[in-house]
Order: structure tokens, then C-alpha cells, then sequence
């Protein structure tokens, strides 16, 4: 039986609510919004973490982003060096032993920063890039033209094989695009492929967009949880305009994917996935950025396509975790036992399953100024940040703070009746209504083996 192609196509710090067939965000997309019409989209498709570097991880692997040693971004100011390690086993080197052509283009940010090692790098990786050499590394990728953090989308640098760096003077997207159509015109084609292209923008800095599309908007209706102080704010309003204007510009690259596929009668052969790593707070509850609980930061597109693919909606819980093993089951590979996510083929496939009723939420103080109060007292900072649970209907957080002398502060929302997260209930730890969730909570703190206080310092002594 002829094998399954994978084009995993992702944008970073895209949230699921910017794009145009979700009719929440007024983004113009004509294209991603016709594929979401041919596609099984998960509405409660769930970043476990919502920071690009442990999503990432959780992607490639099926395990949460902390068994992987991806307790924040790979980046340089820490005491150990945060990277996916050559041990793991990931999608890449499961599915090159499967016979696949593998191939990753765009942003990396799974292995550690150059200056972690080199002061001087080769590559000229500065802050927390860094070019990846060929071998393990690059988790059983082949075919390469990636960096590992880096923003200067209207100028941006890529390596392949060797640490001359490549600068091809274009806005970032539109070069992957034509990096991955290349690849796909130039691959072995007898051989299946799984090729993961994976764009920066919308990720600030929001400016670094083609002016062209940010000129496609005028007055954009802001959602109600945007603060009123925001709303007459000009650079914000300007912001807003280049965030949409960067989807737009991402939908016009998807479509020229889309085309190829159906040109060259791929579209059969090929399960095309359109994601995202975390999404994007842009001001609402007054917050920009992601690394939060609100459902901006943690709620991302998820929309899958292909022959024996259902079209529709699903309200199936769906976490970072799941994406690897739900790959590999509708491509027939067996799953490794490493694994700690699970299998939504049923669903896809519009079958009967035991659906999750949670998925776990986190947040680790991951900066270094963020770090250092916590080694003055002597305290594991990976106790502390938040961590949650996301049901079909409620995010229930504990909060513990980013700094070791603030105050423990439980939250309980109500998404269906508040979707907008304005009047969460503040609870004490001795709530009644705090015992279901945190008895699940507990259960996957020991699961995965996080340190994190459940009852914050105040109440510990």
C-alpha cells in the first residue's frame, strides 16, 4: 500500500481565533478559511505550555514539554542548557526509519543556544540562535534550511549544511514557501515524505511585516476583554493592524502550498496540517504576548486535511502532546513507547473514542532575572510560575507567581458562560470546589514529575 505524505505547516505565536472561518478576529484569509471547509478542526486544540520552545518539544516527541527537560526556551543566561536532547525520539527519526524523506524548514528553537558553548560560534549565532549542525541534532531530519530564534522577519538568516549563514533579503514566510516548494519539486519522488515548515510571523516584532498587508486594514473591531486605556492607544492599534496583516500575509503563502499539492495530484497522497505553537494575548485583559492561562495565549488552530479525512468540527479536548501520535497513527507507523500523548485517528476519522476530559496547562519562571530571587532563598524556582487544567468548558489555574514572595491565587472560569474570562471565581485552597480539580492536577504533577507547590508558600510555612 502506497504510504501517506505529512506537511505540518505552523505559524509561531498564532492564535485560533485569527483567522477568518472562526468569525471572532476580523482577519482577512480567504484561503486558510476554504481549507478549514475541507478539513477536521479541533476547537479545543490546546498548547500545553504556551511558549515556543517546550510546544515544540511536546510536537516532536508526544511527551510533555518538562519530561523532556523543556521547562522554557532554549536560550542562553541559565544554569543548565535547555535543549531537546539527541536521546529523544521524535517524529523525524521515527518516520525516516519508516522509510520517509524528512525535511524541516524555518524556525528550529529546540537546540541550545551557540553562546551556550561558544562565545565566537562560526555560524554568527547571536542570543539565543543557533545553527544546527548536521547529525542528531536535528532529531531525524535530512533535508534542512532552519534557525534556532531568531526575528528579523524582513531580513532574515537560515543554514543549511554548513555555519555559512544564508540571507535571502525576504520577508521570512515567503522564502520558507519557496524553500518548501523547491524541496517538494526536487524530492525522491518514490519515496513518501513528512516535511514540517515552520513560519515565524505573526511573533513579534509585529512591525517586520510587508506593508502591503497591513495596508489591508483600517479599523478592526477589538475583542471585549481589551482594556479601555488600549483601545485609543495608536501604537497599539497600529499593532493589532501588523499581527493581522501577517496572518494575511501567511494565508497567501498557504494558498500558493495548497496549489502546488493540487497541481501535482498530491492531494491525495498528503495529510496537511495548519497549526501553531501558542497563541497571542494582543491586548486582551490588558496583556500582550503569550506564557498565560487565557484562552488567546493557549488556544491554537488545528485543522487537518486528507482523502479519508472527516470535514467538520470537533469540540475534543486536543493537547501539544497528541499531535505526534495522532501523526503517526494516520500515516500507520507504530507509535513509540516513549510516548505520553495519545491517538485522535477516531476522531479524525469521525469514529468513537474515550475522549479526554482534561488537558494540563504550565508555566516555569524561565528568564534569569526571573530566577535569581528564588536562588537567594534557597527555593526551586521550578516549583513556582502556574499550572492548570482545561476541561471542554472550565480553566481552573493555580497560580503560585513568577517571583517567590507573591501570594498563591486560585482561579476558576467559567468559559462558556464568561467566554471572554472576566469574572473567574478566586478560591482559597480550602474550596470545596478546588477538590476535583486538584486532585486531577496532582495526578499529573506526579505523572510528570513537577516539583510544583500546590499550596505556595504562604500555606506551606
Amino acid at each position: 500500500m502506497k504510504k501517506k505524505n505529512l506537511l505540518y505547516i505552523f505559524a509561531d505565536q498564532w492564535r485560533k481565533i485569527a483567522v477568518g472561518a472562526e468569525g471572532q478576529d476580523k482577519v482577512i484569509t480567504p484561503a486558510m478559511d476554504s481549507f478549514a471547509k475541507e478539513s477536521k478542526v479541533f476547537d479545543n486544540a490546546i498548547s500545553t505550555y504556551p511558549l515556543c520552545s517546550p510546544h515544540r518539544a511536546a510536537l516532536m516527541t508526544g511527551k510533555y514539554p518538562y519530561c523532556c527537560g523543556m521547562w522554557t526556551n532554549c536560550k542562553i543566561g541559565l544554569d543548565e542548557t535547555v535543549m531537546l536532547k539527541p536521546q529523544e525520539e521524535t517524529i523525524g527519526k521515527t518516520l525516516k526509519r519508516n522509510g520517509y524523506q524528512t525535511a524541516y524548514v524555518g524556525k528550529w528553537h529546540l537546540d541550545a543556544s551557540e553562546l551556550n558553548f561558544n562565545k565566537n560560534p562560526e555560524s554568527g549565532a547571536i542570543n539565543w540562535d543557533a545553527y544546527t549542525p548536521e547529525g542528531e541534532r536535528r532529531q531525524g531530519f535530512d533535508y534542512w534550511f532552519s534557525y534556532g530564534a531568531m526575528d528579523k522577519h524582513l531580513n532574515p538568516h537560515y543554514w543549511r549544511n554548513t555555519p555559512e549563514k544564508i540571507e535571502p533579503g525576504k520577508w521570512s514566510p515567503e522564502v520558507e514557501t519557496d524553500v518548501a516548494l523547491d524541496y517538494l519539486q526536487n524530492r525522491d519522488k518514490s519515496k513518501p515524505f513528512c516535511m514540517f515548515v515552520s513560519w515565524n510571523p505573526p511573533h513579534p516584532p509585529y512591525d517586520k511585516v510587508p506593508k502591503k498587508y497591513v495596508d489591508m486594514y483600517d479599523d478592526i473591531p477589538l475583542r471585549v476583554n481589551v482594556p479601555e486605556k488600549m483601545r485609543e492607544d495608536e501604537e497599539y492599534l497600529k499593532t493589532i493592524k501588523e499581527y493581522f496583516g501577517a496572518v494575511t500575509g501567511l494565508d497567501e503563502k498557504f494558498k500558493r502550498i495548497l496549489e502546488y499539492l493540487k497541481e501535482n495530484d498530491l492531494e491525495d497522497d498528503t495529510i496537511v496540517v495548519l497549526s501553531a505553537d501558542h497563541g497571542d494575548m494582543m491586548g486582551s485583559q490588558g496583556i500582550m504576548g503569550k506564557n498565560i492561562w487565557y484562552e488567546e495565549s493557549i488556544n491554537i488552530p488545528f485543522m487537518i486535511r486528507g482523502k479519508d479525512i472527516e470535514p467538520g468540527r470537533t469540540q475534543c479536548l486536543f493537547s501539544s502532546i497528541d499531535h505526534m501520535p495522532t501523526l503517526l497513527d494516520l500515516l500507520e507507523v507504530d507509535i513509540p513507547k516513549t510516548v505520553q500523548g495519545k491517538s485522535f485517528k477516531d476522531i479524525i476519522k469521525d469514529r468513537k473514542m474515550d475522549e479526554p476530559e482534561t488537558v494540563f496547562l504550565s508555566m516555569i519562571p524561565g528568564m534569569p532575572e526571573l530566577i535569581e530571587p528564588y536562588r537567594k532563598r534557597g527555593l526551586n524556582h521550578k516549583s513556582f510560575g502556574w499550572r492548570g487544567i482545561r476541561t471542554k468548558t472550565h480553566t481552573y489555574v493555580i497560580d503560585n507567581g513568577t517571583y517567590p514572595y507573591e501570594k498563591q491565587k486560585r482561579y476558576l472560569y467559567d468559559n462558556e458562560k464568561d467566554p471572554y474570562q472576566l469574572n473567574p471565581l478566586i478560591l482559597s485552597c480550602d474550596d470545596e470546589q478546588c477538590k476535583k480539580y486538584d486532585d486531577c492536577l496532582i495526578d499529573y504533577l506526579e505523572k510528570i514529575n513537577d516539583p510544583f507547590l500546590m499550596k505556595g508558600l504562604d500555606n506551606n510555612g
